[in-house]
Formats: structure tokens, sequence, C-alpha cells
């Protein structure tokens, strides 16, 4: 099956937010497999992000009037659209980022899962509620949701079809438009996304994609937009949130991790072992809910060592567009930069290759094994930072109690994965590990796709939640509306102020009687 087709490129071309594209300085995009050039893609300006953002906010007025059920309808066709045309999505992606098959297609499943579930959410979270009011039967009081306005999306490239358009689904159902600014790398993969989101009836200027460096498109929309939402590097967020927070605007972001893999006496290793492949190297590791930690206690430290290398030596390494290829490439030379860096420096200062270790010129430009190290020592640089690429070390630790303490020793908290001999122990384990998702018996997959549950990072992994209620609401401005009824605070005319300001206190103090106060 081949990369998408020149035609498939130039339709989506003409999707982009940029009136005047075909007289534009442009980029090329590469197919990661091989290095070919696919397409080129316009570079936006500010003026660019600035244009979309008003004709967003005109769109928005419109589509802010129709009803949450009439929004969801656009979203559950889209749900359609994706998995009528996975396929296509899939080879987008593909094309764009060198990812496997399998990894490309939890991309569009993601998309397709969400759209069900914040479309049938929707119209709930967004429906007025009644609240308890100041003074039971004298106060009624009603909790209303208002749209932020436009939201700008600043996405990545390692899921470039889910990190663009899952987060914007959730913004527009609440009312609003979304500016989005994808990265350079991956600009059709957000475009892809785009074109079914019109087919389903969403107005074009209600979702735009502005191509363009972030320097210049990203800091137009942190600068312009009423929220944002990145995911991304630490650095770049920690620089994001202090340009919101200038404005007073929500931020939401979800960053980086050094997630960990704890391994407790009692754990099915057979099970571990082709759990940990999913875990470390899916999407070549350049996922930042992968685990690059292994903590395992030493009574069985070995077995899973020897185990583990084994299958990672076995793991299949290709190129190609079929099921069936565990792991393909990196998206980038930077990144393979990154990961060599990373693995020459630990074994320079003694760590030991247990699995892999090499790039794969002879597979394309930009392979590189699925790594596996031991010996790792704090001094190296793979120990503390994050690599974002297909490696992972093993530390035995002499019980879990250690396990534990070192899977928090760090300024990360996204995720982590636990194994122990029963799903209760396991559970007792998650609870104490300081990661915003944690799975119990799996990788990252459960919590990921546990769409009604919220999805984040504790300390430098993020901020704000995806998913859930949360991942909704987070785009609205609540508004609270109290109606007096019967007497006001001043009390009734006929009786003298002094009287009802005795009254009170006794009112007040009666009401933890009332249910829910």
């Amino acid at each position: 099956m081949p990369a998408p087709s020149a035609a498939t490129f130039a339709r989506l071309a003409d999707l982009i937010a940029i009136p005047d594209a075909a007289d534009r300085a442009t980029r090329p995009v590469v197919e990661a497999f091989t290095g070919r050039e696919l397409a080129t893609v316009p570079i936006g300006t500010a003026a660019d992000a600035l244009a979309a953002i008003e004709r967003a906010r005109v769109a928005q007025k419109a589509w802010e009037k129709r009803s949450p059920v009439e929004r969801a309808e656009v979203f559950l066709r889209y749900r359609d659209l994706v998995l009528e045309h996975k396929d296509a999505l899939m080879d987008m992606a593909q094309a764009e980022t060198g990812k496997s098959r399998a990894s490309a297609q939890e991309e569009v499943l993601d998309i397709a899962m969400t759209s069900r579930y914040y479309a049938r959410l929707a119209p709930k979270l967004l429906r007025p509620s009644r609240v308890q009011g100041m003074l039971p039967g004298l106060t009624k009081t009603v909790v209303r949701h208002h749209a932020k306005g436009v939201v700008g999306v600043i996405s990545p490239w390692n899921y470039p079809m889910t990190l663009a358009v899952s987060d914007a689904i959730a913004a527009l159902l609440a009312g609003n438009a979304v500016v989005i600014k994808p990265d350079s790398q991956t600009p059709y993969c957000a475009l892809a996304c785009a074109e079914l989101l019109y087919q389903a009836g969403l107005p074009r200027d209600l979702f735009a994609v502005v191509p363009g460096p972030g320097s210049v498109v990203g800091t137009a929309l942190v600068e312009n937009t009423d929220y944002l939402m990145f995911t991304g590097s630490t650095a770049t967020g920690r620089l994001l949130a202090e340009q919101a927070g200038r404005r007073l605007i929500g931020f939401s972001a979800e960053l980086g991790g050094k997630n960990p893999m704890i391994v407790a006496k009692g754990a099915n290793l057979r099970e571990v072992t082709d759990a940990a492949v999913r875990a470390c190297f899916s999407n070549s590791g350049q996922l930042c809910i992968s685990v690059e930690r292994i903590y395992v206690e030493e009574a069985i430290a070995p077995e899973f060592t020897r185990m583990f290398g084994e299958r990672v030596r076995n793991m299949s390494l290709a190129p190609g567009y079929e099921f069936g290829i565990e792991m393909g490439s990196l998206v980038s030379e930077d990144q393979v930069k990154t990961v060599s860096g990373h693995v020459d420096d630990a074994v320079a200062k003694g760590a030991t290759v247990v699995a892999g270790g090499k790039a794969r010129p002879d597979l394309g430009p930009l392979f590189y094994e699925a790594t596996v190290l031991t010996g790792v020592t704090p001094e190296m640089e793979c120990y503390a930072n994050e690599t974002f690429g297909p490696l992972v070390s093993i530390y035995p630790v002499a019980d879990v109690e250690e396990a534990i303490a070192r899977a928090n020793d760090t300024d990360y908290g996204l995720n982590a994965s636990v194994w122990a001999g029963s799903h209760a122990e396991g559970e007792a384990i998650a609870a104490r590990v300081m990661a915003g998702t944690v799975n119990v018996d799996e990788g990252y997959g459960p919590t990921w796709g546990s769409t009604a549950a919220p999805m984040g990072g504790m300390g430098v992994s993020g901020v704000g939640r995806r998913h859930g209620a949360e991942g909704l609401l987070k785009y609205t401005e609540s508004q609270t509306v109290a109606t007096t009824r019967v007497v006001n605070l001043g009390g009734p005319r006929w009786l003298p102020a002094k009287v009802w300001a005795k009254l009170l206190p006794p009112f007040i103090k009666a009401m933890k009687f009332v249910p829910g106060r």
C-alpha cells in the first residue's frame, strides 16, 4: 500500500486557511520511511493566524447559538466518516510520521471514540443545572456554561491526528471555534481530519488550520485567542503558560514524561514482557506516556531482563503500510540524534546494551532499533531526561517500597505502569505513584482509552486535563445566576431591620439540617 497520492495532497492543500497560499514560501513534507518529498506546505504568518481568528470569531457567534444537540449531530456524523475513511487516514499518519500501522490505527480509533463520547456527553454537561441556593426556598441558583470564544490548539508531530482534532472536538462541542497550528512536519494529518469535519457539516471557518513556525503562528494564537491547548515539550509549555498568564486566558497542556513501570514479585513475566514492548516502543517510543524506566524486584530482575531482552531483539522493525510490523521509523533526524546521543552517552559511561543500540540506515534514513539498557546511573543523559524515543532502562530494586520511591523521584508525573501478583496489590501500588494516569497490568492504553476519565500530568508533565467532563468544561466560562424570591436579603419591609438581623443567625444555623448544606 503506497503513501497518499499527489492528488490527495493537492486536495487537502486547498483547505489550508491561508488565502494566497500558492504565492507563499513553502517547506517540504517528506515521507518518513524514505525521505522522499511528498508535497510542500505554505509557511503561514502571524497575519494569516489573525485573519483566521477573526473569521473564526464571526463563525463562532452563529455556532454557539445552535443547541448542543444540534452541534453533537455533526460529531456523530464525523465519527462515522472517520471510521469509513480509516485506511486513508492511517496512510497519511504513516507517511508523515513513519509510525507502524498499529500505531496509526490507535490515532484513528481514538478520534472516533472521542467524537462519540463528547457528542453524547456535551448536551448533558452544557444543560443549565440547578444547585442549592444561598437561602433554601428563597434563592433559586442556576449554573450555565458559555463558550470561551476562539480556542487556539498547538498540536505535535507524534500523534498529529488525534492530538490535533480530539481536543478540538471538545472545544467545538462546547460552542467555540478552533484555530490550529499543526507541527510543520505533519500538517497534512490535521488537514485530513479537517476535510472530514467539513464533510460532516462543520462550517469551514469554525475550524481553521494555519501551518507555520511555532514562534510566529503559535505566538499569534496565544496572543489573540481566548484559550490555548498545547501538547508538546515541558520547556515550550512553560513559555506558553507564561504568555497565557500575562493575558489571563485559560491554558491547558500535556507535556513531557519520564514514565516508570514497576514489576513486583508474583507478576506474570510473560504478560509483562509482551505488554512492556507496547508500553515502551509503540509509536517508536515517541509517545508522551510511553515507559522509559522499569523498576523490577531483584528476585525476578535477571529473568525479566533475559525475557524482555529476547523479546525486543526479535521485534520486527521495517517500513511498510501494512499491519504486522511492530515498529516503524522515527519522525526526524533530530529524533535519531537524540536517541543515539542518549544511548552512546550511556554506553560510554558504563551502561550495558541488552537489545538494540544502533541506527538502521539500511531500512531507511530515520530508523533506530528498539533499545534496552541496564546499568544506567545518574550521570548518564538518559537517567532522568526524557528521551522520547525507543529507549528504556531496567533498574533492579530491593523491594516495592524502593520501586515506588524511585518511580516518584522525578519532576515529571504523566503516566505509570504497575505489575504485581494480584490486581489488589497492583492497585495499592498504583495509588502511591504520583502520576496523572496509572495502568495496572498494562502500559498506557487503558487510561488513555478511558475517555470518561481525566487524562493529564502532575508536576512538570502538564496543566489541566483532557477527557472526561473537565476536558470539555475547561473550554467554557461557568456563570452562576441566582434569583431571590419572596424576600430579599434586606428582609421584609414590615419587619424592623434589627429584628431581621437577629433572625438571620439562627436561620443560618438551622441550615445544617438541610440536605447538601
